[in-house]
């Protein structure tokens, strides 16, 4: 069993990590030969052998040892279920399970909390049962979002944790390397396995000058989205550093971090400073500030560093703060950046409407005291003039902290005087738990502060334009009810504390730790429940070329994880992977079948069927198939579900210009060959009716090709090499059928 699993993080676990700083940054220092950055030492600390620092780059894999795991309602079921499979007694590390995603926002927080603890009862007690039994502490629905619960209980400087969310590096804004993953990633840290990944790139972004008027914290992030692009960062540590870093608020720094995963970064962060130990110290963690200051020259870049970073990164960045305006991107892709001054001239070329039909503030994004505070204070000026909303405008606290907070301080009160409805403490229309009434069916824009924008992502509308902003110019847009407005101009840029005077309320109590006594505690799943189904281990490989592969579809364009598993009413089988399933590529624009979404091509008759209909029936009959895609496949969520089906509904393999991080790594961890081009023109020569074969596979090894020989129905053939990043170990995962496999018979071989 790991240490005490409280409601914070044990100051024990603290000490351990900054008491190997020291030995490990030192042992680091002589590997490398030169001064280090604050991410390297944090690298080097949770290294399982601080002797491997100093590998390559973008191209070496190396283990590390996180100090906790996390995991939210949506992703800790198949997680859980896969831990199961396991045969473990209890978690190795410090573990906690977040309910924030079942519940749907539709009338507001009251309402809405009633109908997901009667809808999801099966859900929650599930996990409940499972981490009572497993030394797991939960966090019961209400209690906030898991990236804000987070910050405020278990975050800090120069700590690392994996989580089955991919904006776990939100806690990044308090010096924490914070991945996002997929649940057999966790699966193996709850183990005692160490978590592998390739060594990140170093991206560094320094800032100078200070934020003023109406520009926030989030329009940093909006700026370096729009140059890096949402695959600019794909297996890096964006590190942001110089004198403006000290200048923003703790919570204002997990914002930028948490939207890093929007440029596929492997997750963000800032050094340890005065307003990291301030937000501690707020939140209750006294002795974890005073522990940080004593280990300060740990937690920061050595000076080197500071005055010639392109010798410590691959790449840097620079932005004057002082001269950074508010910016607004979309709709449909979080990179398309713009100042909010350019928005009318852009609505006007490309044709959008310029009628808001909502506007959002909150999210695990946006969410803070800070966040909710320069919101109200707009909306006090607005309330002197008489003036409300000219739109719906909905308010998601990030926690029960906060929202007990802004409540006690009048700031939820300023809100709703001009009109807003507020939600439950969760995730909600962010993440498409939005049942949006009367919404428009056509063309509409919504204004968010949330992350990602992507088409369908917050109503299931593909029609909807999301933009995302600051929550201060969402309000100020609900309040002109346009795109065009002039919000800027018309109110005084609003101001607000970082943290609450008068302290934080922390509010109804919403964590239950785990059972004295774990036999006593019996889970219990329930036969022919279709929202939860036991696992069955996938099959290992028969060591033969795989041959005869259909190819299901052949994506075109963008192919996030909410085309390949739609979010929203499906959120409701992710513990189910037959149910489940049933969504598989439901988003997705097939270039064979390109009338409808989501549609692919039958090649035993021509005819045109719904691409989940189709894999299943390819599995019926014994067809295996292989998915072919662009750029970026898999950008976007943490789901595993989006490796999974396709693993389950016979799916071996996916060929694609390339992969972001997380899906490129799920895909491995379930068994399923994730190839990439040699020459990405060779995507143009797969057609429809095409046999494909994998050969080679016998020889695979770390940086050997896999040759794709395209069998066509004029019996002609083209032939091709394809990449993989599979190390000595991801083969093994490959031959055993998963990773889970490998974990399981080490776990029976020990016992």
């Amino acid at each position: 069993m790991p240490d005490q699993i409280g409601p914070t993080t044990p100051e024990a676990l603290v000490a351990a990590v900054y008491a190997s700083l020291p030995e490990r940054v030192a042992i680091a220092r002589e590997r490398l030969g030169r001064p280090m950055t604050f991410a390297e030492k944090v690298l080097a600390v949770h290294a399982d052998d601080p002797r491997h620092v100093g590998l390559e780059r973008g191209v070496d894999y190396a283990d590390y040892r996180p100090d906790r795991v996390a995991m939210q309602d949506a992703t800790a079921q198949m997680a859980l279920l896969q831990f199961m499979l396991a045969k473990m007694p209890a978690v190795a590390v410090p573990t906690t399970v977040h309910c924030d995603h079942l519940i749907q926002a539709r009338t507001g927080a009251d309402v809405d909390m009633r109908v997901a603890l009667d809808t999801n009862r099966e859900v929650y007690d599930f996990l409940q049962s499972v981490s009572s039994k497993y030394g797991i502490g939960f966090w019961k629905p209400g209690s906030g979002i898991i990236h804000q619960v987070v910050l405020e209980n278990y975050a800090f400087p120069g700590g690392m944790m994996i989580g089955t969310d991919s904006h776990t590096p939100n806690a990044g804004g308090l010096g924490m390397i914070a991945i996002g993953v997929g649940g057999a990633d966790a699966v193996d840290v709850m183990a005692g396995w160490p978590y592998n990944t390739r060594v990140p790139k170093l991206i560094g972004v320094r800032l100078t000058g200070t934020l003023s008027g109406w520009t926030a914290a989030k329009d940093i992030i909006l700026k370096v989205a729009g140059i890096l692009t949402v695959k600019g960062g794909t297996g890096a540590i964006v590190q942001y550093f110089g004198p403006g870093a000290q200048s923003i608020s703790a919570t204002g720094k997990a914002t930028v971090c948490n939207m890093g995963a929007e440029i596929g970064a492997t997750c963000s962060l800032f050094p340890y400073d005065h307003n990291t130990a301030k937000y501690l110290k707020a939140t209750g963690r006294e002795a974890l500030a005073d522990l940080a200051d004593r280990y300060a020259e740990y937690l920061v870049d050595d000076p080197e560093v500071e005055a010639d970073p392109e010798r410590f990164f691959d790449r840097v960045i620079e932005i004057d703060l002082s001269t950074l305006e508010p910016h607004l991107v979309g709709p449909h892709t979080p990179d398309l950046d713009r100042p909010v001054s350019e928005i009318a001239a852009a609505a006007e070329r490309e044709g959008y409407p310029k009628e808001i039909s909502a506007a959002l503030v909150g999210s695990c994004t946006n969410s803070s005291y800070e966040d909710i505070g320069r919101a109200a204070h707009l909306a006090r000026q607005a309330a002197a003039r008489g003036l409300t909303v000219k739109v719906p405008l909905m308010i998601t606290p990030g926690s029960e902290q906060v929202r007990a907070t802004i409540e006690r301080d009048g700031l939820l009160a300023d809100l709703e005087a001009i009109g807003a409805t507020v939600l439950a403490n969760a995730c909600g229309p962010c993440i498409g738990q939005w049942q949006r009434d009367g919404a428009p069916g056509g063309r509409n824009v919504i204004v968010t502060s949330f992350n990602r924008n992507f088409p369908a992502r917050n109503d299931g509308n593909e029609n909807t334009l999301a933009f995302i902003g600051s929550p201060e110019t969402v309000v100020g847009m609900a309040l002109s009810g346009r795109l065009d407005g002039s919000f800027l101009t018309e109110f005084e840029p609003p101001v607000a504390d970082d943290l609450p005077a008068r302290g934080f309320d922390r509010g109804a109590s919403g964590f239950s730790a785990p059972a004295d006594d774990p036999a006593s505690v019996a889970v219990v799943v329930a036969p022919g429940s279709d929202r939860l189904e036991l696992l069955s281990p996938f099959p290992a490989w028969d060591g033969n070329d795989i041959t005869g592969l259909r190819v299901l579809l052949k994506a075109r364009g963008k192919c996030t994880t909410d085309h390949v598993s739609p979010a929203g009413k499906w959120l409701t089988y992710r513990g189910h992977l037959t149910n489940i399933s049933q969504n598989l590529f439901l988003g997705a624009r097939n270039a064979f079948a390109d009338a409808e979404t989501g549609h692919g091509v039958d090649v035993r008759d021509g005819s045109v069927r719904a691409l989940p209909d189709l894999a299943r029936e390819y599995k019926t009959v014994g067809i295996e198939w292989l998915a072919v895609a662009d750029e970026n496949y898999g950008e976007g969520s943490s789901r595993e579900h989006a490796a999974m089906e396709p693993r389950y509904m016979g799916g071996r393999a996916v060929l694609a210009r390339s992969f972001a991080r997380i899906a490129e790594a799920n895909l491995k961890k379930q068994g399923v060959l994730a190839l990439t081009f040699a020459d990405p023109s060779d995507y143009d020569k797969i057609r429809a009716d095409d046999v494909v074969d994998l050969d080679g596979l016998a020889a695979l090894a770390p940086g050997s090709a896999v040759q794709v020989v395209v069998h066509h129905a004029d019996g002609s053939a083209d032939a091709f090499a394809a990449h993989h990043t599979l190390s000595e170990e991801h083969i093994e995962w490959f031959k055993a059928g998963s990773a889970l496999n490998m974990l399981a018979a080490a776990v029976a071989a020990r016992t």
